[in-house]
């Protein structure tokens, strides 16, 4: 079924307005990047700067495999979702150009640029790796959300109950 077929249901498209807080008020997500077969999935925090514009920073080794597919991709997609309940969840989907950030670019970079959350073992890694700042820019965003009131106990129990 399409999102349109799906309002019937409760779905409904997120604004342009809308999809800009919900990605400030979020810190996560999954970066899916092209390969030649299955597409590379990796979940990641990022740093929003409020408009077109999503940042990444990579702790890379001697070799990166999302690195490597990063520099090699010419378009990427970002998904950042939040599921509260069944009844209650919201995604946003943005596509758009990748690419590694220079060092003169990377020092321009303000703290609300950067990722606001990130797991603790990468903080610490990138203490002692090598670091990487990629940025995405934004050609297209989707965002859907189904927010509806959860059904009361007699509505719900009606459906169990035997014929």
């Amino acid at each position: 079924m399409t999102i349109d077929e799906l309002t019937d249901y409760g779905m409904e498209r997120m604004t342009d307005d809308e999809i800009e807080v919900f990605l400030k008020t979020q810190s996560l997500g999954v970066l899916g990047l092209p390969t030649e077969g299955t597409p590379y999935l990796i979940p990641l925090s990022y740093g929003y700067d409020g408009g077109s514009t999503l940042y990444f920073v990579y702790v890379v080794g001697a070799e990166s495999r999302k690195a490597t597919l990063s520099d090699r991709a010419d378009t990427a997609s970002f998904l950042v979702y939040s599921a509260e309940t069944m009844f209650h969840w919201r995604s946003v989907l943005a596509t758009g150009s990748l690419r590694r950030l220079s060092d003169d670019e990377r020092s321009a970079i303000t703290d609300a640029q950067t990722p606001i959350w990130r797991p603790e073992l990468l903080e610490t890694a990138s203490e002692a790796e090598s670091t990487r700042i990629y940025e995405l820019t934004v050609d297209e965003w989707t965002g859907i959300r189904h927010a509806i009131a959860p059904p009361t106990f007699a509505q719900r129990s009606s459906r169990d109950q035997s014929k």
